[in-house]
């Protein structure tokens, strides 16, 4: 396996399905969209799907919400596109009677009764079985020609406390369903999610409780036979102090003087630019790069590749995540 921190590897980039997952708050939404652009760099077509239900992807690029349909929504450098889908689980579910037993016109019906919202809140793994059934689809889709319609899928997934559930969800169909169209579609569901054509990525930040969360989630993995991808630490803040000085900034040992002097030199008057609240600030991201070394250190428990994406200063919007992509790139997405 790679060892931890050496980015990107070939055997990640021959993934088709690249799943993105993460504790809430991590931004895993954000990360989901820019490795999307990021692996549309150079010509490639890529399909961001989404099946939270929250319209995330549409936010981010300052479109309208997304309907139930693939649309082109980024170009990325070098030609290629990003291509984005919301999955509803009824509009799935009907598609499902279309394509299995030609019920169209019975599924339309079925929508007026409110006979699938009946039947997805009674058997809830049915949504999650629908939701992994489009995302195969998907992967799967080839043209006229034999050439898949999208040369990588990456899906916006549900949040790490659930991701394994989500993912394997579709076993247990292909146990209930013995025979017929949907048995053959739920068997290449699981193959697919289970080969080395799909990768789960796990968002983290560099704080305790997220990557403890990241940590449990590849243990989960591991054990449900599901590939892990990378960890991406997402909002990476960049030490501004010398290696050496960090320690003792943390414990509150900051030479005013020095700081003082420094500012002199520079021609600015230590009052006026607030002298104790610098030394205040100095300590304060002391103890942040402390946290995030202690963090890395705690992320060295699995051997998963690395990537790292910068905090934003200026908040998330359609410039930050082309940065975010570029940077992605950087570190050998492709």
């Amino acid at each position: 396996m790679t060892t931890a921190g050496s980015g990107w590897n070939d055997t990640i980039a021959r993934a088709r399905l690249h799943v993105v997952t993460g504790k809430g708050g991590t931004g895993k939404t954000t990360v989901a969209a820019a490795l999307a652009l990021a692996l549309a760099t150079g010509g490639r077509r890529i399909l961001l799907i989404e099946v939270e239900g929250r319209q995330g992807v549409a936010q981010l690029f300052d479109t309208a919400p997304l309907p139930y349909a693939e649309q082109r929504i980024a170009a990325a450098p070098g030609g290629g596109e990003v291509r984005a889908l919301h999955v509803d689980a009824e509009a799935a579910l009907l598609e499902y009677f279309t394509m299995f037993y030609n019920l169209g016109f019975a599924g339309r019906t079925l929508r007026r009764m409110g006979a699938i919202e009946f039947a997805t809140t009674i058997a809830p793994g049915l949504r999650d079985v629908l939701l992994t059934g489009k995302v195969k689809e998907c992967v799967g889709r080839t043209d006229e020609h034999g050439r898949h319609v999208y040369d990588a899928v990456v899906l916006d997934a549900p949040p790490t406390g659930r991701i394994v559930k989500f993912l394997d969800v579709t076993r247990a169909m292909v146990d209930l369903a013995k025979v017929g169209p949907i048995k053959g579609h739920s068997e290449g569901v699981v193959r697919l999610l289970h080969s080395g054509d799909t990768a789960v990525h796990l968002v983290t930040l560099l704080e305790e409780m997220p990557v403890r969360e990241t940590i449990e989630a590849v243990a989960e993995l591991d054990g449900a036979e599901l590939r892990p991808g990378a960890a991406i630490l997402n909002r990476v803040r960049p030490s501004r102090l010398p290696a050496r000085s960090v320690t003792s900034a943390a414990g509150g040992r900051v030479d005013a003087g020095r700081v003082r002097g420094g500012l002199t030199a520079a021609g600015l008057d230590p009052v006026a630019a607030g002298l104790d609240g610098l030394v205040a600030e100095t300590v304060e991201h002391a103890v942040q790069v402390q946290a995030q070394r202690r963090a890395r250190d705690q992320l060295g428990e699995v051997d998963l590749p690395i990537l790292e994406l910068p905090e934003s200063n200026d908040g998330v919007d359609i410039a930050a995540l082309y940065e975010f992509a570029e940077a992605l790139v950087d570190q050998g997405v492709c």
